[in-house]
């Protein structure tokens, strides 16, 4: 029996970390399927979904504790080969992009009103970087959304626009 492994990562960045991660899955029969990897202040994080043979899972899990510095979450269950909800065949799926000088809070606004309208945030990438003119910090944002069926992608497009005016920042849906 294989078990589904989803594990979050940190620890301080370096050089051939990710190989050393991926040796040890190897070496215990693991299949990497999916992840996400970053460098932020200074540290490595990651999440990865790997699929280990249930026998070598503890075994993995104690080689990838023995690495220097890393501290890792482990959340575990059964393969489930259609990991989508019932009704993700007929949701659409549409792109978020934020920008504008930053301030406290965007991201709390911008992803209650998604939260209140069914959205799922499927992915988030953000960032602050220096305004090309001002050089006074900017705020980008750029998300993956699945709309439910029942929603209205105007509507939305209309709150979150609102909502951008509110906070000075231009929001993006298409």
């Amino acid at each position: 029996m294989k078990s589904e492994i989803i594990l979050t990562l940190i620890a301080p960045d370096r050089s051939g970390l990710v190989g050393r991660i991926s040796d040890i899955v190897a070496a215990h029969d693991g299949n990497w399927l999916e992840s996400r990897m970053a460098h932020l202040a200074g540290s490595f994080a990651g999440i990865l979904k790997l699929e280990v043979p249930s026998q070598q899972t503890h075994g993995m899990l104690a080689e990838l504790e023995k690495i220097e510095g890393l501290s890792i979450h482990v959340a575990q269950g059964e393969i489930d080969l259609d990991d989508s909800p019932d009704d993700a065949e007929d949701a659409q799926t549409c792109q978020l992009e934020v920008i504008g000088q930053d301030r406290p809070g965007i991201v709390r606004q911008l992803s209650a009103a998604l939260a209140e309208r069914g959205v799922n945030v499927e992915e988030l990438h953000t960032a602050i970087e220096s305004a090309p003119m001002s050089g006074e910090p900017l705020f980008r944002a750029k998300a993956q959304l699945l709309l439910p069926v029942n929603c209205d992608l105007a509507n939305l497009q209309t709150v979150l626009e609102a909502i951008g005016q509110d906070l000075m920042v231009d929001v993006q849906i298409n």
